[in-house]
């Protein structure tokens, strides 16, 4: 009998396990999972925040010292444009001043006008090559200023030889000096202003760059709240050092790039309100005089020329007026319109020649002797508060640049005290 043999069961089918292998986070999200990883980001944080403090530092007294610079260059170059005006307007009133005498004019007065001319033309020269933007202007003042001396050659001419058509070039030489010199002067003392302006809003806002620097600190602040959390330590050694370092230098940075400005605010609203107010005053003055010589040429069709004196002595006695300029000044100015008024008063009386004879007269207390008094002093007054906004805005720069190398020096020292301290932190975990 045959025995069969049964076929062995297949063995069971095994059943699928529902347990899930434990899965490896990598990459940046598995470092912030693991508190080395968080530690070694915070480490990051803090090295780039105290960094940035002496970043910031660097850039804002950096960024000072360039705006002080260009301030102290705008100024210069709009005294020195203010000079070249005064220097032609001068040497117009000390023509159409001379002009009265008829035949040869005083050897001092033609002396005066030719030294004006000359340290206009020279004024002229050294501008056009001290800033590039205002070459073409002052070009164009250059090429006026030959047509307007050219002009009053050919009045004296005329009037050596007794013809009534001197007068009329020399209106026209003075009308030249108006439409076509000053026009371009004023125009690059507006621009000129302007940069000023601009450099010195520039200095007083950069210490507010340093606001920046607050933020950095914050976050300093916030690293190691976070790491006393989360290693239950109050103080981290390297991190408490940086941000000590980091903030005693953004004090002391808001201190000096403070100070700074604050000096170029003061320069702003003292001597260099009272440069540019005296300039102006000056400039209005010899327009002035010029006026009234051309009210005594025109003999008795000069109104316009009296109404021109009386609008731009106003205007320079309310410049002069400022808290910023010398009140003797006004005084001054005042003496000299008042004996103006004798002139006039000859004049309106029908006695020219009396008028013509004070105009004209060099002897102490007349008007051309007042008006010399009040040059003299506006020219002193000038130079004065010209060198003392020169001294303040000079003066300050280099301090500005050395806070600002010292505080990325600072900034350097925190970064590297700040990874130090979080890295004794991370070797605790290995």
């Amino acid at each position: 009998m045959t025995q069969t043999i049964a076929p062995s069961a297949a063995p069971p089918a095994a059943v699928p396990s529902t347990a899930t292998a434990p899965v490896h986070r990598t990459g940046l999200r598995g470092a912030l999972s693991r508190t080395p990883g968080r530690l070694r980001v915070a480490g990051v944080v803090s090295v780039l925040a105290a960094a940035a403090v002496g970043v910031i530092g660097l850039n804002a007294g950096l960024a000072q010292s360039q705006a002080l610079s260009d301030a102290d260059a705008d100024t210069t170059q709009l005294v020195g444009i203010q000079d070249v005006r005064n220097d032609l307007v001068v040497a117009d009133a000390t023509a159409t001043n001379a002009f009265l005498v008829g035949g040869l004019e005083p050897p001092e007065q033609r002396a005066r006008y030719d030294e004006a001319v000359a340290s206009a033309a020279n004024g002229l020269a050294q501008l056009a090559g001290s800033n590039a933007a205002d070459a073409e202007l002052l070009g164009q003042a250059t090429a006026g200023l030959t047509t307007y001396t050219g002009l009053v050659e050919q009045a004296r001419a005329n009037n050596r030889q007794g013809f009534p058509v001197g007068a009329a070039y020399l209106d026209q030489a003075s009308s030249v000096l108006r439409t076509d010199v000053l026009p371009q002067l004023d125009e690059l003392v507006q621009a000129n202003s302007d940069r000023v302006d601009a450099s010195f809003d520039s200095v007083a806002s950069v210490p507010w760059l340093l606001a920046l620097g607050i933020l950095a600190l914050a976050v300093l602040v916030v690293v190691q709240v976070w790491l006393a959390k989360r290693t239950h330590r109050r103080l981290n050694a390297g991190l408490f050092w940086s941000t000590v370092l980091a903030l005693v230098a953004t004090i002391a940075g808001a201190f000096v790039l403070g100070s700074a400005a604050a000096e170029a605010g003061d320069a702003r609203s003292g001597p260099y309100d009272a440069t540019v107010s005296v300039s102006q005053a000056y400039s209005l003055a010899n327009d002035a005089k010029s006026q009234e010589s051309f009210t005594l040429i025109k003999r008795g069709s000069g109104a316009t020329y009296e109404e021109q004196f009386v609008l731009k002595t106003d205007e320079a006695r309310e410049l002069l007026l400022r808290p910023t300029v010398d009140i003797e000044l006004v005084g001054l100015l005042d003496d000299w319109v008042a004996s103006h008024q004798e002139i006039r008063a000859l004049d309106d009386g029908g006695r020219w020649d009396d008028a013509v004879a004070l105009a004209i007269s060099e002897e102490p207390g007349a008007p051309n002797d007042l008006f010399q008094t009040f040059s003299t002093a506006a020219s002193s007054s000038l130079e004065a508060s010209a060198a003392q906004t020169h001294d303040a805005l000079s003066g300050s720069g280099g301090s500005s640049v050395l806070v600002g190398w010292l505080m990325l020096v600072a900034g350097v020292l925190a970064a590297v005290l700040s990874w130090r301290g979080i890295s004794k932190r991370v070797e605790e975990y290995r």
